[in-house]
């Protein structure tokens, strides 16, 4: 296949002789290779193989007057070549190694050209590879039955030229004998981008329809088809790579538009601030895509306007000047430009942005007081107060550890009564008192004070003389307190001292030396009001007498505390305490411990050991003699007392029984003191019954408790009492829920004295009222039916003396009206209840029925011997009697 470029359209080439790639070859050992050139400069590539025997290899051309070959093998014709002229132009190719010397020659051999059927335009040709070896002149280059690397077709980006826009012809061997139709498929043609290539069917004309854009594609991959007019594939497929030639048509663009640095000040030359990048969307290895940075203005322009430099290839930025100085400048702007074209600033584009340059601090200013000299004044005794404020200015970035500034005083405080807190907010000196001051010992102070920061200065930096500074201070006098010496004041004195007894004379010091002044004292505690102090001299005298056995007295320690007052204005007071160590005197007499104690009727054993309390201490206490008091006699009788040690004695019991009760026994005891103290103490003894655990019982132990038999006795007599009033209330309510039931059952008491008679069932009192026939008091019409209430059915409360009265039958009331049913109701109910009362006068005289056949009741008023009987004992029996007694018992009226 035989390709012939030719330059576009718009292209323009800076050399005198266009010069194309025709051929690539490669030699082995040696061979012969020939080639077609034309009269246009001639550039093909040697590619060497070297039969695998490794080394450095270096081409030599027979001719180098007309060729040139370098050291990759691409050999250039040096002049235009004519026809005529090429077959005498003999071109050997020389290889050698270097290493063993060894070398290979192949003979390049030149000819004409082919001669091609005429192209339109010159229009590029590619010409499917043939199927048959084609001998037509000898001479000519062979083309075999391979496929052919077809070179790639470069189109240039952007194109401005009319659309359709012609790239090459392709053609076939086979259209000379018969029509054929070309075809393009593959991105682009057929498939998505559709439509930006296409060929014409017949003249085989490849076209581009539109202007390409490299940054979206770079390169198409085509295939090209040739068939005949039935669609047979005369021609293998043939591929063909159309490369999208890069333009400069974008400007570079920064990945920030603003960078941010920083450098220290005082920075040497040649330190790194930071890197700026930018990017170009055009082909790096071109020279479009191909960057250069440059700084084009520095703001401020201080102190020189070049104080930064930038890498124009890299993009990084560093310094070239010193005098780098916060205090001064605090921030640089620099305007980056990044220019593609490699900087062309005619041809390149360019873009911009800004680095922002934080120049950051160090300590290389040292604090500076604002005076020489700084004055304060403070009272006496005074602690946790400011004195003075110490002002010192720093040039540094405030709040800064190089800023921050540190106090330290180097004299005129040797005992350490000041110190100088920094003030975290304003940064000053806070002279301090931290221990009082005595204004008697000293009236000034002068001290030395000096201001550091809290990080070093930097190298080469001193401190000036102005980070020093002196504070003078003022002592006021005040008016002090008196104190006590000793305080506390301890003494030691013997119990018992009487009163109106000196003990001492406690006084206090006036600390004002240069005032004159005077002293009172007065009493401020004294617990058992032993002590009186006399409020001009301070002496000290008794008003009771001291007991070291008082509960105010701790440890055998008595303290009492004074008051001490000057006359000064304000006056000051002060307090002193006086300690008093009472020794101990024999004051006290011994007594029995324990107290009471507790033993069985029969002891086992029979004794029990006791001890003696005393309030003295030793030699005035202990050991102690124990002795049973003569009276009463039985003491000697019963008890006996038999000392175990100094301390301890038993008492024991000499009878084996001792009836129970309370027994006080007289022990005498001696203490061992200097004229010895003896004491006569009861021990109470508590004789109980107790059971087979030797526990007394419940009985004797409530005894023990201290209740005697008489007030166990009045307690079981109350409680019997309050259990009687129980059982009374529990019967007076009974009565009174029998009577309201009475109520319901019977008509007025007032209107009729049956109802009282028949509620209370009187019955007779004596043998005289039994020849009364109770018949008469029963309706015979009106006595109820055996269906009622069956025979020898009877409640288990009814009076069992007499067997029960045969009552003549009464005819049956025609009527007995709601009262009959409702009495009747009522004794069913009495019938089958058992907690009812015995007697119930309904069971015994029934409902008497509307009329009566017996006589009335008012013949009893008749009565001859009515009027001698006393009948006022009815008023006691309740309300419902009273009307009897108005009746029978009444006067004439």
């Amino acid at each position: 296949v035989l390709i012939q470029q030719v330059p576009f359209r718009g292209l323009s080439f800076p050399f005198c002789f266009l010069s194309f790639d025709f051929f690539s070859f490669s030699f082995y050992c040696t061979t012969s290779i020939s080639c077609s050139v034309s009269s246009l400069p001639l550039s093909l590539t040697v590619k060497f193989v070297n039969c695998g025997q490794g080394g450095l290899v270096q081409f030599e051309c027979s001719n180098p007057s007309d060729f040139r070959i370098e050291a990759d093998g691409v050999v250039y014709a040096l002049r235009p070549f004519t026809v005529s002229t090429l077959r005498a132009v003999p071109l050997v190719i020389v290889a050698r190694d270097e290493t063993n010397q060894q070398q290979w020659q192949t003979q390049v051999r030149l000819t004409p050209p082919i001669a091609l059927p005429a192209l339109s335009q010159g229009l590029q040709e590619i010409w499917f590879p043939s199927r048959q070896t084609d001998s037509s002149s000898v001479g000519q280059l062979k083309r075999m039955k391979r496929d052919w690397v077809i070179p790639p077709i470069n189109v240039p980006e952007n194109s401005r030229g009319e659309f359709p826009q012609d790239l090459v012809r392709i053609r076939s061997d086979n259209d000379k004998n018969r029509s054929l139709r070309y075809s393009v498929t593959g991105p682009g043609a057929d498939q998505p981008p559709t439509g930006i290539f296409i060929i014409h069917p017949i003249s085989g004309e490849l076209s581009v329809m539109k202007p390409l854009d490299r940054e979206h594609i770079s390169n198409f991959h085509l295939r090209a088809h040739a068939v005949d007019l039935n669609g047979n594939q005369v021609e293998s497929p043939i591929d063909i790579v159309i490369n999208v030639i890069d333009m400069n048509d974008n400007r570079p663009e920064f990945i920030h538009q603003i960078w941010n640095g920083t450098i220290p000040e005082g920075s040497k030359p040649g330190t790194f601030v930071m890197t700026v990048t930018s990017v170009d969307k055009d082909d790096p290895k071109t020279a479009n895509g191909m960057l250069r940075y440059k700084i084009v203005s520095q703001n401020p322009e201080s102190p020189t306007s070049n104080m930064f430099t930038i890498n124009n290839k890299t993009g990084g930025i560093i310094t070239v000047a010193a005098g780098l100085d916060r205090e001064k400048v605090p921030q640089y702007t620099l305007i980056i430009q990044a220019t593609d074209m490699e900087g062309n600033p005619m041809y390149g584009l360019s873009n911009t942005a800004t680095a922002v340059i934080k120049v950051t601090d160090i300590n290389d200013n040292p604090p500076e007081f604002t005076a020489e000299t700084f004055f304060g004044e403070v009272p006496e005794n005074r602690v946790n107060v400011i004195v003075a404020n110490l002002t010192v200015t720093d040039k540094d970035q405030p709040n800064t550890p190089a800023w921050n500034t540190v106090y330290k005083i180097t004299g005129g405080d040797p005992t350490g009564r000041f110190s100088v807190p920094t003030d975290p907010t304003t940064n000053e000196g806070l002279v301090t008192v931290v221990k009082p001051i005595d204004y008697e010992i000293s009236r000034t102070y002068v001290l030395t004070v000096v201001a550091v920061n809290e990080v070093s200065l930097a190298r080469g930096i001193h401190s000036p003389r102005q980070s020093t500074a002196t504070v003078s201070i003022r002592v006021i006098d005040v008016n002090e307190s008196p104190n006590f010496e000793p305080n506390p004041k301890l003494i030691k004195l013997e119990e018992g001292m009487q009163p109106e007894s000196a003990l001492t004379t406690f006084t206090a010091q006036d600390p004002d030396r240069f005032m004159q002044q005077t002293i009172r004292y007065t009493r401020l505690s004294d617990p058992a009001n032993w002590l009186r102090i006399d409020p001009n001299t301070g002496h000290i005298t008794t008003i009771a007498v001291l007991d070291r056995e008082s509960p105010y007295v701790k440890d055998n320690m008595y303290s009492a505390t004074f008051l001490a007052s000057d006359s000064g204005i304000p006056p000051a007071s002060g307090t002193g305490t006086l300690q008093i160590f009472l020794l101990d005197i024999n004051d006290n007499a011994p007594h029995v411990y324990p107290q009471e104690t507790e033993m069985c009727e029969k002891p086992e054993p029979n004794g029990f050991n006791i001890t003696a309390l005393d309030g003295d201490l030793s030699p005035n206490a202990g050991p102690f003699a124990f002795e049973l008091a003569n009276r009463p006699s039985d003491i000697q009788r019963n008890w006996t007392i038999t000392r175990l040690s100094g301390d301890f004695a038993q008492l024991s019991l000499k009878i084996g029984f001792l009836e129970s009760g309370i027994y006080e026994i007289p022990i005498i005891i001696t203490d061992s003191g200097n004229l010895p103290m003896s004491n006569t103490s009861y021990l109470r003894v508590k004789v109980c019954q107790c059971d087979h655990n030797g526990d007394c019982t419940d009985q004797q132990h409530i005894v023990a408790a201290g209740l005697g038999t008489g007030a166990i006795i009045a307690i079981l007599l109350c409680i019997i009492i309050l259990l009687i009033l129980v059982l009374l209330f529990v019967v007076w309510m009974k009565r009174r829920d029998k009577e309201r039931q009475a109520k319901q059952l019977l008509i007025d008491p007032e209107d009729d004295v049956r109802d009282n008679i028949l509620k209370y069932d009187e019955e007779g009192g004596g043998e005289e009222d039994q020849d009364y026939d109770l018949s008469q008091l029963q309706q015979p019409d009106t006595i109820e039916p055996d269906a009622i209430k069956p025979v020898g059915i009877r409640r288990m409360d009814e009076r069992p003396l007499h067997p029960e009265p045969q009552y003549p039958i009464r005819s049956a009331a025609p009527h007995p009206g709601d009262i009959g049913d409702f009495i009747n109701e009522g004794l069913k109910a009495a019938d089958n209840d058992p907690t009812a009362p015995p007697y119930d006068s309904l069971l015994v005289f029934d409902y008497e029925g509307s009329g009566s056949t017996a006589g009335s009741l008012s013949s009893l008023n008749s009565s001859s011997s009515g009027g001698d009987q006393d009948y006022d004992y009815l008023n006691d029996w309740g309300p419902r009697f009273r009307k009897l007694a108005d009746m029978y018992g009444g006067s004439d009226d």
